[in-house]
């Protein structure tokens, strides 16, 4: 079993690639779109990475899941963390990793905020089903979400509890 890690700003590389890898294959799961983020620079990543704390599996400098915590700078929004940028590869499905990688973030976000918070497409059951094993619970819909050319994705808004501080 692959160990999971804090990315940091060094891992860049490594983080733009896997980030691409997922809109790539699913552009319906993110609300970044691959022309958006294959343009920018190393740096650009880096300061993603700066921003948030991203989770990944590590198969020797192959990042082969990921997963992501940001914590909104704005007092009044500081309450709630957004779990953004989950993908597993393909060749890496099926062992539980996505559910470590989901794992980590709810550890790191307990004790920091008092919900977590994502959007995930209504299309994606195997995602759904795997945030429902982790606590979270539908609490929001939005019809036609994302369009990603002609096509529209509706999501469900899930939320995990902690509590109060």
């Amino acid at each position: 079993m692959l160990p999971l890690r804090l990315l940091t700003p060094a891992d860049a590389a490594a983080f733009r690639d896997i980030r691409l890898a997922g809109l790539a294959a699913d552009p319906r799961a993110f609300s970044a779109a691959l022309a958006d983020e294959a343009g920018h620079d190393l740096d650009w990543f880096a300061d993603r990475l700066a921003d948030s704390k991203v989770f990944a599996a590590d198969d020797g400098g192959r990042l082969l899941g990921v997963a992501g915590l940001a914590i909104p700078r704005q007092v009044n929004k500081r309450h709630k963390g957004l779990l953004w940028g989950v993908f597993v590869r393909p060749e890496a499905r099926g062992q539980g990793l996505g559910t470590r990688l989901v794992a980590a973030v709810i550890d790191a976000a307990r004790g920091q905020v008092e919900e977590l918070v994502l959007g995930v497409g209504t299309y994606n059951d195997a995602a759904i089903a795997t945030y429902r094993r982790a606590g979270f619970i539908a609490t929001g819909f939005e019809a036609r979400a994302l369009r990603i050319g002609d096509i529209y994705v509706d999501e469900i808004t899930m939320t995990l509890p902690f509590g109060r501080g």
